[in-house]
């Protein structure tokens, strides 16, 4: 049994992987954060040194770039060290600081991805109100607020975790700091801090979703009426993309959230599977589903590193 003083010092990270899956495992998840890191850099570096991408969509874009920047860098390097060591001591105060950068870059992730398709809204159903309506002016401060809403909503995490005392274990039983591993392991038995997590993405996660879903879903209908076959295929190739990412983010990350608040008890290994994906996968795909696959970034990306103004291929799109 751990003293109040240990418990209250230092965690230890004991990620729940077989010995012969650990070297894989690491590998595969350093190769993530490299794909992550390169994507991510680049989209930010194009984004900033092209004027003519200081606008509304692209700031959306650019924001993001820099949310899953801060996300992989934060998480992945602890979570290789905590796999490839089996166990990894942190201190008291940098788990929490760990715990709640996650939870704020999760909250500001989600917010923006509603965002991100309100505009898509706007631009397909409004085309004529949407360059008065969104101007970039309104996004900067839009993008201010979701970091200021995102912090005072997760001070209350932090303010519950400072209630637990830790009298039987320090060992989390997970690869990274998690708010909902250290309510489980701590000796204060209260549903009220399962429940402020459900209750948290039920309202940030759970509703911004339903709107994504309705905005796509308009757009999707909107296309539809379009008398050209091409749009048609190129705004549901869109919306299919699109969706795809914003289900790898949502859905594990608001099961493994909301499921234990409302007394459903999870596997040790669904529940680190389901928010390890939520959390390393989208960075990845999200510059070259929001990124790549957009025109003009492409021929930036291609100016960038040939010199010149594009490529013939770009130009046939």
């Amino acid at each position: 049994m751990f003293n109040s003083s240990l418990s209250m010092s230092e965690f230890v990270l004991h990620c729940a992987i077989k010995p012969e899956q650990r070297n894989i495992t690491a590998t595969l998840l350093i190769l993530i954060y490299l794909v992550s890191l390169t994507g991510n850099l680049l989209v930010i570096l194009i984004i900033i040194m092209n004027h003519q991408l200081h606008s509304p969509m692209y700031i959306y874009i650019c924001t993001l770039a820099m949310i899953d920047l801060a996300n992989s860098t934060i998480l992945i390097p602890k979570m290789v060290s905590a796999v490839l060591f089996d166990s990894l001591v942190v201190a008291y105060a940098a788990c929490l600081v760990q715990m709640y950068l996650i939870l704020n870059l999760e909250l500001m992730e989600s917010l923006l991805l509603t965002s991100m398709a309100i505009d898509r809204y706007v631009a397909v159903v409004f085309p004529l109100r949407y360059p008065s309506v969104v101007t970039s002016k309104a996004v900067c401060i839009g993008v201010m607020l979701l970091a200021v809403t995102a912090f005072l909503i997760n001070i209350s995490c932090m303010m519950f975790v400072s209630e637990l005392s830790f009298c039987e274990t320090n060992i989390l039983p997970y690869c990274f700091c998690d708010y909902s591993t250290m309510v489980h392991i701590a000796c204060t038995e209260d549903p009220k801090y399962l429940l402020l997590l459900s209750t948290i993405v039920i309202t940030t996660g759970v509703f911004p979703l339903a709107l994504i879903l309705f905005s796509y879903f308009i757009i999707a209908l909107a296309a539809l009426r379009t008398s050209s076959v091409e749009g048609k295929k190129k705004v549901f190739s869109t919306c299919l993309t699109h969706l795809l990412v914003v289900g790898l983010f949502y859905i594990p990350l608001m099961t493994s959230y909301i499921l234990p608040g409302a007394g459903v008890k999870l596997s040790t290994e669904a529940y680190n599977a389901m928010v390890i994906v939520g959390n390393v996968v989208p960075p990845m795909m999200n510059p070259i589903i929001y990124s790549f696959r957009n025109k003009e970034i492409k021929s930036s990306i291609y100016k960038l590193f040939t010199g010149r103004r594009t490529s013939p291929k770009i130009n046939n799109h």
